[in-house]
């Protein structure tokens, strides 16, 4: 899988509700940097070629990974998950398989879901494949939007979104796999007219389908694997799943 595959991990943050000057994904937890299990699970489904964005500290970055046998790509200023892509692309040179973006601050999206992103992707001969969870509260997370026929038609983040959107309870992990080809080419028509004036990744979901092309969404049966980590309560809840799964 190897070979054919890439991974971009999106790791440049600050995450200014950590309170702290160190970059949101060296935290500590149970005892591993929250980055790790990223870079784990991608390695074990068979993903050698691994690219981080990096932007906060970034020399820190390097020093404190650089044991992990992984790319870096630097994001300054920082524009958005878009730009963030947008980035990392030259650092893989002419690769045009398939692709992976991962948010680095989500340890608990598994081996074995990535394994199922990858598969559904070939197996639908897709542009693109989002993971996806249904949450009870599904705060600030962007919403998945399908058509009346259940097809996936575009995500909204939720500054962007109405009433009406608000309520959809199926949302955005930040999980994709991508055809590295077609991402290159609608990357290029990602605009800022947003709420947060970024280049958002999601846009290329509706993007694709303006061109005709196939999208689709994999919904997660464990919503854990949608719960990022942008506070100290949550580093402690996501702690505790963690021991839990380890029984």
């Amino acid at each position: 899988m190897s070979r054919d595959t890439a991974a971009i991990i999106l790791s440049a943050g600050l995450g200014k509700r950590m309170k702290s000057d160190l970059p949101k994904v060296l935290h500590k937890l149970n005892g591993k940097y929250i980055v790790d299990y990223v870079i784990d699970n991608v390695k074990k489904a068979g993903i050698s070629n691994i690219v981080l964005v990096i932007g906060h500290k970034y020399e820190l970055m390097q020093k404190a990974l650089a044991d992990r046998g992984v790319k870096f790509a630097i994001q300054r200023p920082q524009l958005g998950t878009g730009h963030a892509v947008q980035v990392a692309l030259p650092v893989l040179g002419d690769f045009n398989g398939d692709l992976l973006v991962l948010c680095g601050d989500m340890p608990l999206v598994s081996t074995k879901t990535i394994t199922e992103l990858l598969k559904m992707h070939r197996k639908l001969k897709a542009e693109a494949v989002v993971l996806t969870v249904r949450l009870n509260e599904p705060k600030n997370y962007g919403r998945i939007v399908r058509d009346e026929d259940g097809f996936l038609k575009a995500i909204v983040e939720y500054r962007d979104a109405d009433r009406k959107t608000r309520l959809i309870n199926e949302v955005n992990t930040g999980a994709y796999c991508f055809s590295s080809r077609g991402l290159r080419s609608v990357l290029k028509e990602l605009k800022t007219d947003n709420a947060q004036a970024e280049y958002y990744l999601t846009d290329t979901i509706a993007l694709f389908k303006k061109r005709g092309l196939k999208v689709a969404a994999l919904v997660s049966d464990d919503p854990n694997e949608g719960l990022g980590i942008n506070s100290k309560e949550e580093l402690t809840r996501i702690e505790s799943i963690i021991k839990e799964l380890k029984g």
